[in-house]
């Protein structure tokens, strides 16, 4: 049985699983709390981290919170954007 993890989690169950496959608390609680067919559906709709400009990656750094960016290179950035 799933832990509660309080009102913050909607999907207890989808939260342990992500976080036993060594998602980030943040990332997990993400997509805990998606709908599961509405997240199954996301994906694949942006264009590979590659294809971005690294001004974009560090901006999209910025928006979740990625510190030490701006020292980051492209590779770093896609790196750290994937693993987050």
């Amino acid at each position: 049985m799933a832990k509660n993890h309080g009102s913050s989690i909607k999907d207890d169950e989808q939260y342990e699983k992500l976080r036993e496959q060594g998602e980030s608390k943040e990332k997990a609680a993400r997509i805990a709390n998606t709908d599961r067919s509405t997240a199954g559906k996301k994906g694949g709709q942006s264009p590979s981290y590659e294809d971005w400009s690294k001004q974009d990656l560090e901006e999209r750094a910025k928006e979740i919170g990625i510190d030490g960016r701006s020292n980051m290179d492209k590779d770093e950035l896609i790196d750290a954007l994937r693993n987050h």
